[in-house]
């Protein structure tokens, strides 16, 4: 098994405008040389039901070189694609298909799901007992066809350690970034979304996109929000907030939520472990410094926090991950306990 080696898989009738869209995620992020931020960077091989099989759409055509009997020696399986009528149950999955991911899983690989692509991993039994999502649109139909599925359609993505999935389309990119940031730590993940022009990570979970409109344009919250992330090392308050944006508590909870997904004092949460990880990927200030300049107070609150949302201590993160001064930049291998993204 080569870790660096990602296999897409392409079933030969998957191919939509949309599966277009999910196809071009995974390739933008493990298929183009991003050698620059972390090197070596992934090696990216298309999978089809046979080598040389070729999928298209007008405009569009998507070549699948490698055969199945590839997935056994790559690192990372992801599935972005089944057709609608195998995710209905109309069809069966091809069971060549299914043997191969048991066996790509059974050898040790990391089994990844973009949207309906979680279809297939529910057929080869591999999420049998696990938590696991899809787009809320389909999480239904999962978890009635596979009740043995820990279905939660209140995410972008879960992260079960050697197994993953994502939400539909840009829940699909959440995934992708997180794996980055699992495998090469926040910096190059951060690095790597701002390329992409995307967020590193969005805070909240598919609930704020079921059946409403989401209203991102409050120009009460963006300002304040800028500010607070400059004064994370105060003891902000959600009243803080609430002033700053001319509003009641009650109000700027309500607004922030509509924006965000997540409350006022998650997102505080959230971005002072992002900066604490920002700063021991890229300082020597000892864990108390960084805990009183991410505003979480004392080196022991980061510790807890750190292990209740992270799965790790920042020791450990920091050996995972260390400063590019004393490393040269060599990308590191994921610790131990795989790190979560902050949630």
């Amino acid at each position: 098994m080569n870790a660096g080696t990602v296999a897409l898989v392409v079933i030969d009738d998957a191919i939509s405008m949309w599966d277009m869209y999910e196809l071009g995620i995974a390739t933008a992020v493990f298929g183009v040389d991003h050698s620059d931020l972390a090197d070596p960077w992934y090696d990216l091989r298309v999978i089809g039901m046979r080598p040389g099989t070729a999928s298209s759409v007008p405009g569009f055509t998507c070549n699948a070189p490698y055969g199945l009997e590839e997935l056994e020696r790559a690192g990372t399986v992801i599935v972005p694609v089944v057709p609608e009528a195998y995710m209905r149950g109309d069809r069966d999955l091809p069971p060549q298909l299914l043997d191969a991911l048991r066996r790509a899983g059974a050898a040790g690989a990391r089994m990844v799901s973009l949207c309906n692509g979680v279809f297939a991993l529910a057929a080869a039994g591999l999420l049998d007992g696990r938590p696991a999502t899809a787009h809320w649109e389909h999480t239904r139909e999962l978890a009635e066809r596979y009740p043995q599925v820990r279905v939660d359609d209140s995410v972008l993505y879960v992260d079960d350690g050697d197994v993953l999935t994502s939400a539909g389309l840009s829940g699909g990119l959440d995934l992708c970034l997180h794996i980055v940031r699992r495998d090469l730590g926040a910096r190059v993940a951060n690095q790597l979304a701002r390329r992409l022009v995307v967020p590193a990570h969005r805070p909240g979970g598919q609930a704020q996109f079921v059946e409403r409109a989401v209203d991102v344009t409050d120009d009460g919250i963006a300002p304040v929000l800028h500010w607070a992330l400059e004064h994370l090392d105060a003891p902000l308050t959600v009243e803080d907030l609430a002033a700053r944006a001319g509003m009641s508590v009650r109000s700027f909870h309500r607004n922030l939520r509509a924006a965000t997904g997540t409350s006022p004092m998650k997102w505080l949460l959230h971005q002072r472990l992002a900066r604490a990880q920002q700063l021991l990927e890229t300082t020597d200030l000892s864990i108390e410094q960084i805990s009183e300049r991410s505003g979480l107070g004392g080196a022991n609150n980061l510790r807890h926090h750190f292990a209740a949302h992270l799965g790790v201590t920042p020791t450990e993160y920091r050996r995972a991950f260390p400063c590019p001064s004393t490393d040269l930049g060599r990308p590191q291998r994921s610790p131990r306990h795989p790190v979560r993204s902050p949630s």
